[in-house]
């Protein structure tokens, strides 16, 4: 899978633009500001529906303009595909393959399988279990659409939940059999929900270990923890007993929706124990695990966006990566760099073929 081309309307610092892609690596380089990363994001939003950096859809309209407009064409199993994603003012973003608009969002997810590496990913480590959970899900996402449904489902339960706990202490009243009826729901979706995450880190752990190995060339001892209530007792047992709390609280505090990935080096949280150079680490070897995930799983290779890390790596991290390249490990390579004589030092040792657009 590749993508041939894209063009760009009105989308955040761009009026119009338009970028024929090489099959193997592309760069993008120039001053910071000038909107690099901003291609790179729409690329991302053809594959998710949304931004990578940005979720409040409208300010990706360029400033002072109406709409945008994002529409790509790729190659896939042999196939050309249309995909295009557009956003009015006012309106529901609209997002359309081969000229049909989907109904559901959630129906695109994992049609362009892609992995983004980004200064950004900070986020995983240093912002709240939230975040980390999205990460677990949209690599889940990606290869179960089943998945995908419950989550959303299961989300809606918890907030119809949530409605009626506020609804019960404003009326100063409480029905058990009507929070039974989604108490019950919840311990269906959440069930599944669990047992997938458990899998797939199963699966996932090992490929991680693997990469961070591979990067720090080093016996440092890192992990990925899942913690969950479930671990305990079932969701409907957990509901049961924390019902006063929720009461108390007005919303529900036992759940799927309470899971974190606990990032560690030395059994120790590496927000707090890890240097920035361990971080940065961890955070590649997490990104790269989930791109040799989904293309195991998917029999493709999803396409890999490099936002700026040369800036952040050293000349060891970026060999392991060109030695990647080399190795056919890698489809179809975009790469952001503020340096267009490192960039083209870079892609040239791959021995592969490439573009550099000049922004």
């Amino acid at each position: 899978m590749h993508l041939n081309k894209i063009s760009l309307f009105n989308y955040k610092n761009f009026s119009e633009a338009s970028f024929d892609f090489d099959i193997k690596i592309n760069c993008f380089v120039g001053k910071n500001g000038i909107g690099k990363t901003n291609v790179l994001d729409a690329i991302y939003h053809l594959a998710y529906g949304k931004s990578y950096f940005n979720p409040l859809a409208v300010q990706n309209i360029k400033h002072g303009e109406d709409f945008f407009v994002i529409d790509a064409e790729l190659e896939k199993n042999e196939r050309t595909e249309q995909i295009v994603c557009s956003l009015k003012k006012g309106q529901k973003k609209v997002l359309k393959r081969n000229g049909k608009a989907y109904d559901k969002f959630s129906d695109h997810i994992g049609f362009v399988p892609l992995v983004i590496i980004s200064p950004a990913d900070r986020d995983l480590i240093v912002e709240g279990s939230e975040t980390r959970r999205k990460f677990m899900d949209s690599v889940i996402s990606q290869l179960d659409s089943n998945y995908l449904h419950e989550l959303i489902l299961y989300q809606k339960v918890i907030t119809q939940r949530n409605a009626l706990l506020k609804y019960f202490a404003l009326n100063r009243v409480f029905e058990n059999d009507t929070l039974s009826i989604y108490n019950e729901q919840l311990q269906g979706y959440g069930k599944s929900i669990f047992e997938k995450r458990k899998e797939f880190l199963e699966q996932f752990i090992p490929i991680f270990n693997k990469h961070h190995q591979a990067i720090t060339g080093s016996e440092e001892s890192v992990q990925l923890v899942y913690e969950s209530h479930l671990f305990e007792k079932d969701l409907l047992t957990l509901l049961q007993e924390n019902i006063n709390k929720d009461r108390v609280l007005q919303y529900t505090t036992v759940g799927v929706h309470k899971d974190d990935l606990s990032f560690e080096i030395d059994s120790h949280p590496i927000k707090k124990f890890g240097s920035q150079g361990q971080q940065k680490s961890f955070l590649i070897a997490l990104k790269l695990a989930q791109f040799e995930f989904l293309k195991k799983q998917s029999g493709v290779k999803p396409i890999l966006l490099f936002d700026d890390i040369f800036d952040k790596l050293d000349e060891t991290r970026v060999a392991k990566i060109v030695e990647m390249v080399n190795s056919e490990t890698f489809g179809q390579l975009f790469i952001s760099d503020t340096h267009p004589e490192r960039t083209e030092a870079i892609v040239k040792s791959t021995h592969q073929s490439y573009k550099i657009f000049n922004l």
